[in-house]
């Protein structure tokens, strides 16, 4: 198993907010978090990546404690993050953001190149405006720019919050195509997404969060096709 998050509480100040949440990533695996607003799916995330200190539990990554690791650290241990909001470097360019994100290989410019062709290839439109300013790209080129920057290092587990918060509909689309291709890259996802349905549909597993609990989980297929999933977090849509 390369996560392992084991009755992990954390919380703000003194306020909890996690109260035992226990969730596994395996290789290569897409599992999504889910929930209503306020459950913890954002504070997961925020507490495997350092943001966010542990009050108690474990949090594992193939096999070694991370949860005292500083964020900085993450992505020598191989953690991609994606955070919400489309977090790009506006005054630089889609090539130069894509730079940034290679930071790993900065001694390499071929590598540079070599990763940040494959990002081209995943998402072709970023290719088109290469030498863009970032603060131009439409909101959905927006977060491809975001996903294929935190792709640059090449990472083993890929942190998502929110990927398709704000997008228009195709651009939607053209960002979980993208997830779904990259099931097939040994590349380990763990998603935050109010957009249940989409989320579940791409996922090997997912998990339903309530009040800082796991509430739910199973594969991306049984949790959509539960009645209790659908009527209370997915609006009564199959």
């Amino acid at each position: 198993m390369l996560l392992e998050v084991t009755d992990l509480t954390a919380g703000y100040g003194r306020i909890p907010v996690l109260r035992g949440v226990s969730i596994r990533v395996a290789e290569a695996e897409l599992v999504s978090l889910v929930g209503p607003n306020g459950a913890g799916k954002s504070t997961v995330l925020k507490s495997v990546l350092g943001l966010l200190r542990a009050w108690s539990g474990s949090i594992r990554l193939d096999g070694r404690e991370i949860s005292r690791e500083s964020t900085h650290a993450m992505p020598r241990l191989g953690v991609g993050y994606v955070p919400q909001g489309r977090v790009v470097f506006p005054r630089m360019t889609v090539a130069e953001n894509l730079a940034v994100g290679g930071f790993a290989f900065r001694r390499d410019r071929a590598a540079v190149r070599e990763r940040a062709e494959e990002i081209y290839a995943l998402f072709p439109r970023l290719r088109e405006r290469r030498q863009q300013m970032a603060w131009s790209l439409s909101g959905g080129e927006q977060q491809m720019l975001a996903v294929g920057r935190a792709l640059m290092c090449r990472p083993r587990l890929l942190l998502l919050d929110e990927p398709s918060l704000g997008l228009a509909p195709a651009a939607v689309d053209v960002l979980f195509d993208a997830l779904a291709a990259l099931r097939g890259r040994r590349l380990a996802m763990l998603m935050v997404e109010q957009n249940a349905v989409r989320a579940l549909e791409v996922s090997d597993r997912g998990y339903v969060l309530a009040l800082g609990r796991t509430a739910l989980e199973g594969t991306g297929p049984s949790l959509l096709s539960d009645p209790q999933v659908r009527e209370l977090y997915l609006g009564g849509a199959v």
